[in-house]
């Protein structure tokens, strides 16, 4: 178990509002570069916030395992149904999209807690920021990470 307080499921409120501003690069990144969109706002929110136990920085390797624990259900319901919600979408109505929409909320929201349980099993042994850690892993530098931009509620 992690030496620092665990993360709870608040953290996804503040990921939902990051989202809200910054949803455009945040797709950008998962279409492009195939990011986990829940991985990438959670490494932001670990950057920007410290608790009584200090910082939270974790290796490319803890984040390698962050994403081998959301990849199967990533890959077995995630990816399928956002792929089936966006053909679907110019055949539906915007109330029937919507509903698509919410259910695919849902589904994150079962990858947050499967992440959440993962990361509350490692104890930080980064030496760099977690976005740079994370998104490494996609072939992005340190530079590349400085010039995304991302806005912080």
């Amino acid at each position: 178990m992690s030496d620092v307080i665990q993360l709870d499921g608040h953290i996804w409120h503040w990921c939902d509002m990051s989202y809200g501003q910054n949803k455009a690069l945040c797709l950008e990144l998962q279409d492009s570069c195939r990011v986990n969109v829940n991985l990438l706002l959670l490494a932001h929110y670990l950057d920007i916030t410290l608790d009584v136990a200090g910082p939270r920085e974790y290796s490319v390797e803890q984040w390698q395992i962050l994403v081998a624990a959301v990849s199967e259900w990533d890959d077995k319901f995630l990816t399928p149904y956002r792929r089936l919600r966006r053909l679907a979408k110019a055949s539906l109505s915007q109330d029937e999209y919507q509903q698509m929409l919410d259910v695919e909320l849902m589904i994150e929201r079962k990858a947050q807690r499967i992440i959440l349980n993962a990361i509350n099993n490692l104890s930080p042994k980064g030496q760099q920021a977690n976005l740079v850690s994370y998104l490494s892993l996609f072939g992005l530098a340190e530079g590349d990470v400085q010039q995304l931009g991302l806005i912080t509620p």
